[in-house]
């Protein structure tokens, strides 16, 4: 695999990233979802069983390939599993031409001054050397804001840079994510402090280290213009947060330059009930419509 044609293609590929990281804990929803409900599973291993079927079915629709796709962001336990007979990452790359990611945090402590920071990653250096090893291109981890208080945003940001850091020196390009709760009063304060603080930390980045940025959608169109130019961004991306898939569409064809990265917008209306068909015939115009909003 070459890095180089998967950075090129992440820098100016014309097209979005697929999240399939649902972990443990999200994971019951997006089967049910699916058509999948918890009786139909009596353990984790069945679970993670099932919602590899679902992934392994998406990532092998006809629509779904770096033409449109030209990411996807995988769960760990999807990292050790094959699609096809290949290693996942590998398989995506290879056989569909689409960029493999990894989650890599482990979830979000307790609310404090208005955000939840990431739960310490132990293993996470032995988790990247796997990572490298199983050729996959970078990682992402998600932390949540859920008001306008400096200090707590200031926390995030914080520790997103430092373990960024740590991704970095193992030659893996890192996603920040600092999702920003679509629903609160103060969402567009929020956003100002959150952009102040990127932007002071990607400035004391050294010159060819490179991060993605994983952001909801402004408030306010093209909030994050400067970081979409900034240097030290590869690309950023936004999370559809808990829009239906339209209206999360719509408001990123309005910032020019960020791409999406959705997961619960990407999966609407898909079902294992569903015959190949139609579920390949479904998956197929949500990759079209995100395509299309990615790409203004």
């Amino acid at each position: 695999m070459s890095n180089s044609d998967m950075r090129a293609q992440m820098q100016s590929g014309q097209g979005f990233i697929a999240a399939l990281d649902q972990s443990g804990g999200s994971t019951p929803k997006a089967l049910r979802l699916y058509g999948i409900d918890e009786d139909a599973y009596s353990s984790d291993a069945e679970m993670f069983d099932l919602i590899h079927e679902m992934r392994a079915r998406i990532a092998q629709a006809p629509a779904f390939t770096g033409d449109k796709v030209i990411g996807a962001i995988l769960f760990e336990d999807t990292m050790e599993r094959t699609i096809a007979g290949k290693p996942t990452a590998e398989y995506l790359w290879q056989e569909r031409g689409v960029v493999p990611f990894l989650k890599v945090d482990k979830g979000l402590e307790d609310e404090s001054d208005g955000c939840q920071v990431m739960k310490p990653i132990p293993g996470l250096d032995t988790l990247l050397d796997r990572a490298v090893a199983r050729g996959v291109f970078g990682t992402k981890m998600r932390s949540v804001i859920s008001a306008a208080n400096g200090d707590g945003i200031r926390a995030v940001v914080d520790q997103q840079f430092a373990v960024a850091r740590q991704i970095l020196a193992k030659g893996l390009v890192p996603i920040i994510e600092p999702e920003v709760t679509i629903t609160i009063d103060d969402k567009a304060e929020a956003e100002d402090i959150l952009l102040e603080e990127i932007t002071k930390h990607l400035d004391d980045l050294a010159e060819g280290q490179e991060v993605m940025l994983k952001l909801s959608l402004p408030t306010t169109a093209n909030h994050y213009g400067s970081l979409v130019n900034h240097p030290r961004v590869l690309r950023v991306v936004a999370l559809s947060g808990g829009y239906a898939r339209d209206t999360a569409n719509d408001l990123l064809a309005q910032n020019t330059g960020m791409i999406a990265s959705f997961s619960r917008a990407l999966t609407e209306g898909l079902s294992a009930q569903q015959s190949d068909a139609d579920f390949n015939a479904a998956i197929a115009t949500a990759i079209t419509g995100i395509h299309a909003a990615s790409c203004t």
